[in-house]
């Protein structure tokens, strides 16, 4: 049930359908009272008055309910972190001069009411870009009644915000519980749609990156509930970065693009030139995601065009010279691992996916069951991480542990579903939620077999691993994320000639072959006690410009912090006779935190 009732509104005893009746907003104000101008969908709770535009929607018990859950989630996620520091809102600054009024009104063409409902200040403040004190337009970034950040924007087009305070989106109160909402670039150009009447704007905090860990708190509260949001940036390469990567978290069923024409790369500009009629015009015409799964060399026009300008290019690399000049990485893909047990394939992926982490901020997300209790693997994780073994000392001390832990907490999250559900479908579930909350980029199922294998009525294994292989492909490609997958071989046979145990390869991986058909990147994990050496064996890449197939990366394995040092095979002599081993071994025991610097305050 919806309550319209609670809004003034009457539906004459209708419950369902749609019908027409007095407008709580404007009935009051008009001549011809009584005048049924207000529309109602009274199954979708979507209400629009023809006279004044007034528009609501009025949610159902159900929605209420979640909507009050969310409230409740948020109001615990918002304690401040404890490296967090909030600047003091002084109202006196509220007092603005002559000029930066005008520059407001005249140059910017927005309504003056908006210099007090957004609270904006004016300050002289030394900026780091001129190392001056300049004058400056102050944009303050409340949540909840409490200021959180703020940005200074001076004459001359500099900018700062408050060193170690959160990033939030500006104006973030005003989409709470909005059925809709825009998201623009700039502060500006979100004044530009509340000038013309809209609300339910924001602006991304720090420009056009595609770093939006800013967003991570906000999506269930802020995001999760919304119908349709609207995508507001710049039309510069930039902003068609920050648009696709919006997309990508928030979905691209409820996304709408919005364009402001050739001649304006943004909404205060299109204001400016055009008006507000013309501005609220563009939300009107605001282009659709495309239909999924169906394209023409139209739709891929750009992305075409920069392969045929640029060529294809290297995907990431490692940091493992001897690996990536054999295979790098892309999102977008599944790659496939096998190896005897115990040859160290979750050890060898587990610094893999930090490597790509810490190089290319890949958020990582892991299904494993064997790497449980979870503490265990997060300090496994931390000693790759920091080079020193997980316990109080010298290299591990208390700042380190805590930068490390916050480090993990941000980047790193474990897929464990409570009620022991460990079919692929909630897995990958699981694994879409932290696309959207968390923006996770490498999906990490270690191993197949602790998955709930869930055979249809007739289906065979073949058919059903054809099947879980189709659905980890195609969450790679929709979400973009690089998906790791560790699959035991079946028993593997001692070699007849010298009875040493040949390596492993993808078909002998228990049930398929399509394990090494379907997959985009085959390797295989083969560790040799008496050579001390483990070896990477790369059977598949399935694009050239990645890397190339049937390679090998040789590694020694470090016991005390769990890394692989990069080696070459040769002959090795040791008081017990010459014999195969590591040679030319690079050495890496460095701290890796201590090279990840604060997040720039500077935006351009």
């Amino acid at each position: 049930m919806r309550n319209f009732h609670q809004h003034g509104i009457n539906t004459h005893g209708r419950t369902s359908g749609k019908v027409k009746t007095i407008c709580p907003q404007c009935n009051d104000t008009r001549g011809h009272k009584g005048n049924k101008s207000l529309s109602i969908d009274l199954d979708k709770g979507v209400c629009y008055c023809h006279h004044c535009g007034y528009k609501l929607y009025v949610p159902d018990d159900t929605e209420e309910r979640e909507r009050q859950q969310r409230k409740e989630n948020y109001n615990r996620a918002r304690k401040l972190p404890s490296h967090f520091r909030r600047p003091v809102f002084d109202p006196k600054r509220t007092t603005l001069s002559e000029k930066l009024e005008q520059y407001w009104t005249q140059e910017r063409c927005l309504a003056q009411r908006l210099l007090a409902d957004l609270h904006i200040t004016e300050e002289r403040v030394r900026l780091p870009e001129s190392c001056e004190e300049e004058n400056c337009l102050c944009f303050n970034y409340f949540e909840g009644g409490t200021l959180i950040n703020t940005k200074y924007r001076s004459g001359r087009k500099h900018f700062m915000m408050v060193k170690g305070a959160e990033l939030i989106p500006y104006n973030i109160d005003a989409i709470l519980d909005t059925p809709e909402c825009i998201i623009t670039e700039g502060e500006f150009d979100a004044a530009a749609f509340m000038t013309v009447g809209r609300k339910d704007v924001i602006s991304v905090p720090a420009g056009a990156q595609s770093n939006l860990n800013w967003m991570d708190r906000f999506v269930e509260s802020h995001f999760e509930p919304k119908k349709l949001i609207y995508i507001a940036v710049d039309e510069d390469s930039s902003g068609r970065l920050l648009s696709q990567e919006l997309v990508r978290r928030l979905g691209s069923d409820r996304c709408r693009l919005v364009h402001f024409g050739p001649e304006c790369k943004d909404a205060n500009e299109h204001l400016i030139k055009y008006g507000a009629e013309s501005l609220l015009i563009t939300l009107e015409q605001a282009e659709e995601i495309p239909l999924e799964g169906v394209f023409t060399a139209e739709d891929r026009q750009e992305p075409l065009r920069t392969l045929f300008e640029n060529g294809l290019q290297r995907g990431a690399e490692t940091g493992w010279d001897n690996l990536d000049e054999n295979c790098t990485f892309e999102t977008g893909r599944l790659a496939v691992w096998t190896g005897r047990t115990g040859e160290g394939k979750s050890e060898f992926i587990d610094e893999l996916v930090l490597r790509l982490c810490l190089r290319h901020e890949w958020k990582i997300g892991f299904f494993s069951p064997e790497n449980m209790p979870m503490e265990y693997h997060l300090a496994k994780l931390a000693e790759k991480l920091t080079g020193h073994p997980f316990r109080p000392g010298p290299g591990m001390t208390e700042a380190l542990y805590n930068r490390t832990t916050r480090w993990l907490t941000d980047n790193v999250t474990h897929i464990l579903p409570d009620s022991g559900n460990y079919t692929v479908d909630c897995i990958l579930e699981k694994a879409r939620q932290l696309v959207r909350r968390r923006g996770v980029r490498i999906l990490v199922v270690d191993p197949l077999n602790r998955i709930d294998q869930q055979l249809e009525p007739g289906q065979t294994e073949l058919q059903y691993i054809t099947s879980l292989l189709n659905k980890l492909s195609r969450f790679a490609l929709q979400h973009k994320c690089l998906v790791i997958l560790v699959a035991h071989p079946r028993k593997v046979n001692r070699n007849t000639t010298n009875g040493e145990l040949r390596r492993v390869e993808m078909n002998d991986i228990n049930g398929s072959a399509n394990f090494g058909n379907m997959a985009d990147f085959c390797f295989t994990v083969d560790r040799n006690d008496g050579k001390e050496i483990v070896t990477i064996y790369i059977d598949k890449v399935r694009f050239k410009h990645l890397g190339s197939a049937n390679t090998c990366a040789k590694f020694v394995y470090n016991r005390i912090n769990g890394r692989y040092w990069p080696c070459e095979e040769d002959i090795v002599h040791r008081p017990d006779g010459d014999k195969p081993g590591p040679v030319n071994t690079v050495f890496d025991n460095e701290n890796w935190l201590k090279n990840i610097t604060e997040e720039n305050c500077l935006f351009d």
